[in-house]
């Protein structure tokens, strides 16, 4: 099969030059003229720093918004399949989904995988167990194929939770969680799912790309292998990582009305789709929440639903390119817009760099976010 691809690649390759030298155009231009230049673009989506682009697919997963505070999409995983919904998240590396031995009570009303119905399967006698900032779990690892996307991932190793204490995993709206960080923080050296997808050569480019939809509204989508020009605009501003762990970047500032009020000297922070809102150390988060007009009340920093016109920009610099977040972006309403609250959170990550900020779901519903292993850059362009 990939034999075929290619050779129907060669074909179109020798076609395309043949239309360059006869007529003197480049490939694009020519596209152009006839009308097909989009989409030629919207099929092959070209990440402009992979100089050589694989043969494996392009593929989209919707993902379920769930009151902008969560996104999560289907897969399956066994023979025949078992479906699961799970966060996508950019701030772990395991896989893991409830399993039939898990007694827990989160465990009760989710899905749960049952490897005796999978011909597939294939036990392991390791333990797991990862802790979350909310939520954690125990359980073991175990072999079998998973389909994410459309993408059959065989032999892929996955946790099967057995206990997941505390209430909040209880009424979490998803089953599981897929984390598609670096293999260098994944608990019990698990590969990660893309790591396969890659080392398989399922996915066209070493990348992944996140469009989160805003204000409760469908049409969020987390495409494997390629960059998809439908979500965003402009053009995208690549960022190296400072750490192939988390996807960690370096941010230069953060401003309000001109003033820098946090990162005075540059900070660590993460893109993070598995977090919700925009977290950092309790200091520089305050003088945020206070350089923005908002005071505390009984614990939460809440505002007046009509003053969001009124609040400021939040201003983001990173890697010489400012990163507004109106207050629409940064202010969660709940209750039909009736109750308003921060999207700026404390949240102490001291690491051997300095504490971590975490750019959340209030960052990335603004910023179109690529996540490119291949060149080891998170590129992020202004979303539609």
């Amino acid at each position: 099969m990939k034999l075929l691809v290619f050779l129907a690649l060669i074909g179109l390759s020798e076609c395309l030059v043949k239309l360059h030298l006869q007529k003197g155009k480049t490939v694009r231009e020519i596209l152009k003229e006839k009308g097909l230049l989009d989409d030629f673009l919207r099929e092959h989506p070209y990440n402009p720093l992979s100089k050589f682009q694989g043969y494996g697919v392009v593929s989209n997963e919707p993902m379920t918004n769930y009151l902008d505070m969560s996104y999560f999409g289907t897969i399956s995983i066994g023979t025949p399949p078992q479906t699961f919904t799970v966060i996508f998240d950019t701030g772990s590396a395991n896989l893991w989904v409830p399993s039939v031995y898990c007694n827990s009570q989160a465990c009760s009303n989710h899905n749960r995988f049952n490897p005796s119905q999978s011909s597939t399967y294939q036990a392991t006698s390791t333990s797991v167990s990862i802790q979350y900032g909310t939520g954690s779990m125990t359980g073991f690892l175990a072999y079998d194929t998973v389909d994410v996307a459309g993408i059959n991932v065989a032999n892929q190793i996955f946790g099967l939770s057995t206990s997941e204490p505390g209430s909040f995993l209880y009424y979490a709206q998803f089953d599981g969680i897929l984390g598609l960080a670096y293999p260098s923080i994944s608990s019990s050296s698990a590969t990660p799912v893309f790591d396969n997808m890659m080392s398989q050569n399922l996915v066209n480019q070493d990348l992944f790309s996140f469009y989160l939809s805003p204000d409760d509204q469908s049409g969020s989508v987390v495409t494997f292998g390629g960059v998809d020009p439908n979500y965003y605009s402009g053009s995208i501003n690549w960022v190296p990582l400072t750490s192939e762990s988390y996807w960690q970047i370096q941010v230069d500032y953060i401003q309000v009305n001109g003033q820098t009020v946090a990162c005075s000297q540059g900070c660590q922070a993460i893109v993070d789709t598995g977090t919700s809102l925009l977290s950092g150390p309790p200091t520089p988060i305050s003088n945020i929440q206070n350089a923005i007009g908002i005071s505390k009340n009984n614990e939460l920093y809440n505002v007046n639903c009509q003053n969001i016109p009124n609040l400021p920009e939040v201003i983001i610099g990173i890697n010489g390119v400012q990163y507004p977040l109106p207050a629409s972006a940064y202010i969660i309403q709940s209750d039909g817009g009736q109750e308003c609250t921060s999207g700026f959170q404390s949240m102490d990550i001291p690491t051997s760099s300095g504490d971590l900020w975490i750019l959340g779901d209030v960052f990335i519903r603004v910023y179109y976010s690529i996540f490119d292993r291949a060149n080891n850059m998170v590129g992020l362009a202004q979303a539609v």
